[in-house]
C-alpha cells in the first residue's frame, strides 16, 4: 500500500512538471484594451470625450483632436455649460449615456471636476485623464483645492470677495447671477504663463467663456477616480490651479502621472504631450495594478493556485486508476 502511494505521488509530481503552464493556470480575463488602442471583447476603439474648463472652449482641443482623429479615434468635445458643478456634471453624465461602447473621458481645469462627478456609475467610462485638472474628493470645492497650496495667480488678496485677477459681470439670477472672466491684462499670466505671443493671448482672452461662482462653490460628490483608472498630466508652470495642487490631487487619485513643462493651458502649448497621455490611457490597463506591482502578485498567486489544483486533480485521478487496476 505504501509503495503504491509513493508511486502515485511521484507520478503526480511528474505530471505537474510535464504539463505545460497553460494547462495548469486558468486563462486570464481578456484585457480591457489592445496594444493598438482598440478595446477588447469586440468593443472597437473607445470614443474619446474631451471636456474643457473655465475661460476656454472646445476649440482649445483642436490640435489634440486632429492628432487623435488621425490615429483613427472618434473624438467629441462637448460644450461645458460652466454654470455650476452639480448642473454641469448632470449635463455631461446625460451626454455620456448617448455614446455606445467604451469611453476615455478627459477633463482640463474645471472640466476635471466635472468628469470626476459625471463618470461615477457609468460602466462605459474605462479611463479618466486629467489635463492640469481638478480631481476633487467627496464634499470638496474647487475653491478649497485652489487654496490648499500656493501657486495660483487668480488672486493676490486671499480676503478679496472677488479674486483680483477676475472681473465679476452681473447676469440674470436664473443664469447664475454673476459671471467671472479673467481680466484681459491678466489672462496671459494666469492662463498661459506668458508662453504665447501677446497677439495670440489677446485673441484667447477676448473669446474666453466665463464661469459662475457655483463652479467654485458647489461641493463634489463621490469621485469616479476611486473606481476608474486615472491618468494625470501635471503642468509644471501652472498659474491657475497651481502645480503643487495638481501634484496633490494626482497622488491622491492614484493616477499615472506625467509632468510637462507647460502652463495651465497645456493643450495649447504642449498638444503632443496631451495627446500622448490620452493615447496611453486608451492602451493601458489599470495604472494602480501596474504601478504597485499588484498585477504581478496576482498572477503569481493564480499560477500557484493553478499548479496546486492540477496536482491535486492528478493525484485523485491516478489513485482511482490504481484502485481500479488492483480490483
Amino acid at each position: 500500500m505504501t509503495a503504491n502511494l509513493l508511486k502515485t505521488s511521484r507520478l503526480a509530481c511528474g505530471l505537474a512538471l510535464l504539463l505545460p503552464a497553460a494547462a495548469l493556470i486558468p486563462p486570464a480575463p481578456a484585457a480591457a484594451s489592445t496594444a493598438d488602442g482598440g478595446s477588447g471583447a469586440g468593443g472597437g476603439k473607445p470614443t474619446i470625450v474631451l471636456v474643457h474648463g473655465a475661460w476656454a472652449d472646445a476649440s482649445g482641443w483642436n490640435q489634440v483632436i486632429k492628432s487623435l482623429q488621425g490615429d483613427g479615434y472618434t473624438v467629441v468635445a462637448p460644450a461645458n455649460p460652466l454654470r455650476g458643478l452639480s448642473g454641469d456634471s448632470a449635463y455631461l453624465a446625460a451626454f455620456l449615456k448617448s455614446i455606445k461602447g467604451p469611453i476615455v473621458l478627459v477633463g482640463h481645469s474645471y472640466g476635471g471636476a466635472v468628469i470626476t462627478n459625471a463618470a461615477t456609475g457609468n460602466q462605459n467610462v474605462k479611463s479618466l485623464v486629467y489635463i492640469a485638472g481638478f480631481a476633487p474628493d467627496t464634499g470638496e470645492t474647487t475653491a478649497e483645492l485652489l487654496a490648499k497650496y500656493p501657486g495660483s495667480h487668480l488672486t493676490d488678496d486671499p480676503g478679496a470677495q472677488v479674486p483680483t485677477a477676475l472681473n465679476a459681470v452681473p447676469i440674470p439670477p436664473a443664469n447664475g447671477g454673476i459671471d467671472f472672466y479673467i481680466k484681459p491684462d491678466k489672462f496671459s499670466d494666469v492662463f498661459l504663463s506668458d508662453r504665447l505671443d501677446a497677439t495670440t493671448a489677446a485673441v484667447l482672452a477676448a473669446g474666453q467663456r466665463p464661469a459662475t461662482p457655483a463652479t467654485n462653490t458647489d461641493r463634489s460628490k463621490a469621485p469616479a477616480w476611486r473606481t476608474i483608472p486615472s491618468w494625470y498630466l501635471v503642468a509644471t508652470d501652472d498659474r491657475t490651479i497651481g502645480t503643487a495642487n495638481e501634484r496633490f490631487m494626482a497622488k491622491r487619485a492614484g493616477a499615472r502621472t506625467v509632468e510637462v513643462d507647460a502652463p495651465h493651458a497645456a493643450f495649447l502649448t504642449a498638444p503632443e504631450a496631451v495627446t500622448e497621455i490620452i493615447l496611453d490611457a486608451t492602451r493601458a490597463g489599470s495604472p494602480r495594478l501596474a504601478d504597485t506591482g499588484r498585477s504581478g502578485a496576482i498572477g503569481l498567486m493564480a499560477g500557484t493556485a493553478g499548479v496546486a489544483l492540477a496536482t491535486g486533480t492528478a493525484l485523485i485521478a491516478v489513485s482511482r486508476r490504481r484502485r481500479a487496476l488492483n480490483g
